[in-house]
C-alpha cells in the first residue's frame, strides 16, 4: 500500500507539472507533453518550430519548476567547441592547469538555433549527448544525472545554417514539430503578454514557483521501466523499426523511398517514449496506441527518405506514418 500511495503521488506532481507548463505555453500542449516524455525517458529533444512559438520559454519553464540549474547557448557560425564545454586555464600562482566547465555542465541546457554552429561544434554535442561525459585534453568529466538537451531549429531560414549529422540526430530522443497556435490560444498568449508586461512594470513580491526534486524525477523513471509491455506488443514496436530497414516485405515501393532506416537507439527510444507516455495516462501497461503516438516523434529523424521521395515531397514523418498504417498491430 505504501509503494502504491508513492506511486500515485510522483503522478500526481507530474500531472501538476503539466498543468501548470500548459498555462504558461499556451496553445503548444504537444510541445509541453513530449518535454516531459523527454524528461522520464532520459532523453533530449529537438524542436522545430518559427520564431515566437514559445520553444525558448517552455525549457525556461521546465527548469523553473525543477530543482536544475539552466544554461542557454546560441549557437553561432563562429561558435567554438570550448565555448560549450569549457577549457583548461593555466594558473602560474599554482603552477598548474586548471579547468573550467562551459554551459554544457547545467542539467538542463537550451541549444539554440543548434543547427547555426559548423560540425566542429555538434562534434562536442556528441560525446555529451551519448554517454553523458565530456573529454577536454586527457581528462573526461561526467555531466549531472540529470542533462536534458533541448535543441531548436528554424525551418524558415536556411541561409547560415548547417544540416546536423545523422549520427547527432540520432541522439535525439525525438524530433517534434510545432506549429502557430488556434485563435483562442491566441487570445490567451494576448493576455499573458499583457500581465507580463504589467508585472514587469510594477513588480511585487509573487508566489514562488514550487519546485520538483530531482529525486522524484529518478523515481518516476524507474516506475516508467517498470510498466508491463505485452511481449507481443513489443514484437510490434521491433517490426516498426525493422520495417524501416526492410520495408520490401510490406510495400516495394514505400521500400524504394526509403534510403536508410532507424538504428537500435531508434527502437530504445520507441520503447521508453511510449512507456512514458502511458504513465502520464495513469496506466500501468503500455498499448499500441502508446507506440503509435509517440512513434512519428521518435522515428521521424532516424528514416531517411530516398533522393527520389525528396523529390515527390516526403519526408520523415510521412515515412513514419506509412509504416504506420502498413504494419499490422499486434
Amino acid at each position: 500500500m505504501p509503494q502504491a500511495t508513492s506511486d500515485n503521488r510522483l503522478h500526481e506532481a507530474f500531472i501538476a507539472l503539466r498543468a501548470s507548463l500548459s498555462q504558461t505555453i499556451v496553445g503548444q500542449q504537444a510541445l509541453v507533453d513530449r518535454l516531459l516524455i523527454a524528461l522520464l525517458a532520459d532523453g533530449h529533444l529537438l524542436v522545430e518550430g518559427a520564431p515566437g512559438l514559445a520553444k525558448t520559454m517552455a525549457i525556461r519553464a521546465l527548469a523553473a519548476r525543477l530543482e536544475a540549474d539552466f544554461a542557454r547557448v546560441q549557437f553561432t557560425p563562429d561558435l567554438l567547441p570550448a565555448d560549450l564545454t569549457g577549457t583548461e586555464v593555466w594558473r602560474p600562482q599554482d603552477g598548474r592547469f586548471e579547468f573550467q566547465a562551459g554551459p554544457i555542465f547545467h542539467p538542463i541546457l537550451l541549444a539554440d538555433e543548434i543547427n547555426r554552429a559548423p560540425a566542429k561544434v555538434q562534434s562536442a554535442l556528441l560525446e555529451a549527448m551519448g554517454e553523458r561525459q565530456v573529454t577536454v585534453g586527457r581528462h573526461t568529466y561526467p555531466l549531472p544525472p540529470l542533462f536534458l538537451v533541448m535543441a531548436t531549429q528554424n525551418p524558415i531560414e536556411q541561409e547560415g545554417t548547417f544540416p546536423l549529422p545523422e549520427a547527432q540526430l540520432d541522439r535525439f530522443l525525438m524530433h517534434v514539430k510545432i506549429g502557430y497556435p488556434e485563435a483562442s490560444a491566441e487570445t490567451e498568449i494576448l493576455r499573458l503578454a499583457r500581465e507580463r508586461a504589467r508585472d514587469a512594470l510594477e513588480p511585487a513580491a509573487g508566489e514562488q514557483l514550487a519546485r520538483m526534486p530531482l529525486e522524484d524525477v529518478f523515481a518516476a523513471r524507474r516506475q516508467v521501466l517498470e510498466l508491463h509491455m505485452a511481449p507481443a506488443l513489443e514484437r510490434y514496436l521491433i517490426e516498426l523499426v525493422l520495417a524501416s530497414r526492410d520495408a520490401a516485405r510490406y510495400d516495394a515501393a514505400l521500400a524504394r523511398r526509403i534510403a536508410w532506416g532507424a538504428s537500435p537507439r531508434g527502437s530504445i527510444a520507441l520503447e521508453r517514449c511510449a512507456r512514458a507516455n502511458a504513465w502520464l495516462a495513469g496506466r500501468d501497461y503500455v498499448t499500441p496506441e502508446d507506440v503509435r503516438a509517440v512513434a512519428p516523434d521518435v522515428l521521424r529523424h532516424r528514416v531517411l527518405p530516398s533522393y527520389e521521395a525528396t523529390a515527390e515531397g516526403w519526408d520523415g514523418a510521412r515515412l513514419v506514418e506509412a509504416l504506420i498504417e502498413r504494419v499490422p498491430l499486434p
